[in-house]
């Protein structure tokens, strides 16, 4: 159990974060760093917390991030540019912050001395445009110069290097975490399964990109969580990386429209427009790792997690 502990974490505001602070607030104080561009925090259950610190600050600010990161025991780093609209709008933004934020965060926690762990996150698109049942050892790629989809994984993979490195050279206690298609209540951004689920309640049309033959696998954001907090406690992933998702949620992305439409009752009508950039033929990713590891499987099942997330939505009035 994580208990007493001072948890910083950059990005606090977001999906994620949001949903890894309802679980740690409980019995442990914690300090959200962001800069609120993406905002996943305010009306949530937490932002009154009083064991809650809120931090409006940037990753590329070194002093008051280090200002405000002073004391803690574990470092969450989900601090990022992320969403392919937005990176490729701001590509010199996403490098920027995705490897100088993470060089400022990892040079922060090995000047506070008593950081016990700090968790990188990297991304499942650090494997390519082709990643069936990738595992760890598989090789990353870079994808072409000049493409805009892989200025992100680009970014991604430098900051993964680079905290593995602080944990070779410096002894920090670092785990970099490999997100694979995580969603559920609380998304905000560009995610498919929010926005199909959306658009699908208020029966308006959904696009899919290309022809959608892409394949995901979909893992639902309660069981990237309690991975999370594996990631946190074990100390046998220090100083390795750790694919994260749901293997057995694999399905296209006009699967995942027609699925959505069927699951909630939708007459909308699923299009195809082209797409941005470069695409992601086939993302599935081998967990074995962390079920070795962490003793970590994913509970949620696809048709679960898309009535749980419009039952959300539903609630707030957000369709």
């Amino acid at each position: 159990m994580i208990r007493g502990k001072r948890i910083f974490i950059t990005g606090g505001a977001g999906f994620i974060a949001n949903c890894l602070i309802r679980e740690l607030i409980g019995d442990n104080d914690v300090v959200v760093y962001d800069n609120f561009v993406r905002n996943s925090l305010s009306g949530s259950k937490v932002e009154d917390n009083a064991r809650i610190r809120i931090v409006r600050g940037d990753v590329l600010d070194f002093d008051k991030l280090a200002s405000a990161m002073g004391g803690s025991d574990i470092v969450i780093h989900a601090a990022a540019i992320a969403g392919i609209d937005t990176v490729i709008r701001n590509p010199v933004e996403t490098m920027r912050v995705n490897m100088l934020g993470t060089a400022n965060a990892l040079e922060v926690a090995r000047r506070c001395e008593n950081v016990e762990r700090f968790v990188d996150f990297s991304t499942s698109e650090v494997f390519g445009s082709m990643a069936f049942r990738v595992d760890e050892q598989t090789s990353t790629v870079s994808g072409s110069a000049g493409e805009a989809r892989w200025t992100y994984a680009v970014s991604k993979l430098a900051g993964e290097h680079l905290a593995l490195a602080y944990q070779k050279q410096y002894d920090l206690p670092v785990v970099t975490v490999r997100p694979f298609n995580v969603y559920g209540p609380g998304q905000t951004g560009e995610g498919a399964i929010q926005k199909f689920v959306k658009q699908a309640l208020s029966n308006e049309t959904i696009e899919v990109t290309g022809d959608g033959s892409q394949i995901r696998a979909w893992c639902y954001v309660d069981d990237f969580v309690e991975a999370l907090k594996l990631c946190i406690e074990y100390p046998e992933v220090i100083g390795q990386s750790i694919n994260i998702g749901n293997p057995r949620a694999v399905i296209t992305i006009l699967g995942l429209a027609q699925t959505v439409c069927r699951v909630l009752n939708s007459d909308s009508q699923i299009i195809h427009v082209p797409s941005l950039s470069a695409d992601v033929e086939i993302r599935v990713p081998s967990v074995e790792r962390a079920s070795e590891l962490l003793g970590f499987q994913a509970r949620v099942d696809l048709e679960q997690g898309i009535r749980l997330t419009a039952d959300w939505m539903i609630k707030r009035d957000l369709a």
